[in-house]
């Protein structure tokens, strides 16, 4: 059974990752944005510290809110101004976009209510798992492994980089 205390902290940790997504999305100035972004990544963060996931809550911190919000806020003050506001969205896209949202809350609660109803105690067993079998299985390149998502990922990101640096010096 757990603690009212874990219980409470995570509906604090949950309504405030919800909160700053939306804010995150919602707002028109662009800074503020990726504020927001980090701020919902440091409360993820520390969902997984409360989860006891030490490893995975810094690398959170240390790869997301530190490497990527800076990339984020560097592209941005490469390409625009700060102080800006972005232009408003036409009825027609807004309309757009809360389908879109309302069709993706559909499918995610359908998923989650299949999942919830299909559970079973058959969940695999995670025993002996250590750095090391976490590391070879990230760095493999068997079946299960996860280098080549990870090196598609870095290209993407090299990309970005790239093409923020393009937009910027045609000015």
């Amino acid at each position: 059974m757990e603690s009212v205390g874990s219980i409470i902290m995570y509906v604090v940790i949950a309504l405030s990752i919800i909160t700053f997504s939306v804010l995150a999305v919602t707002t028109r100035k662009i800074l503020r944005a990726a504020t927001y972004l980090l701020f919902t990544l440091f409360a993820t963060a520390a969902m997984y510290f409360t989860l006891d996931y030490e490893f995975l809550g810094a690398v959170q911190i240390a790869v997301y809110a530190g490497g990527i919000v800076v990339l984020f806020v560097f592209s941005i003050l490469l390409t625009s101004h700060p102080g800006d506001n972005s232009e408003k969205l036409a009825s027609k896209r807004r309309d757009l976009g809360l389908l879109a949202a309302i069709a993706m809350l559909c499918v995610s609660g359908y998923s989650l209510v299949k999942q919830f109803l299909t559970f079973t105690d058959a969940v695999p067993a995670m025993n002996d798992v250590t750095m090391d079998k976490i590391g070879t299985s990230l760095l493999s390149t068997g079946y299960d492994g996860y280098l080549l998502p990870f090196e598609a990922i870095s290209v993407l990101l090299l990309a970005c980089i790239i093409g923020g640096i393009v937009v910027a010096r045609k000015d």
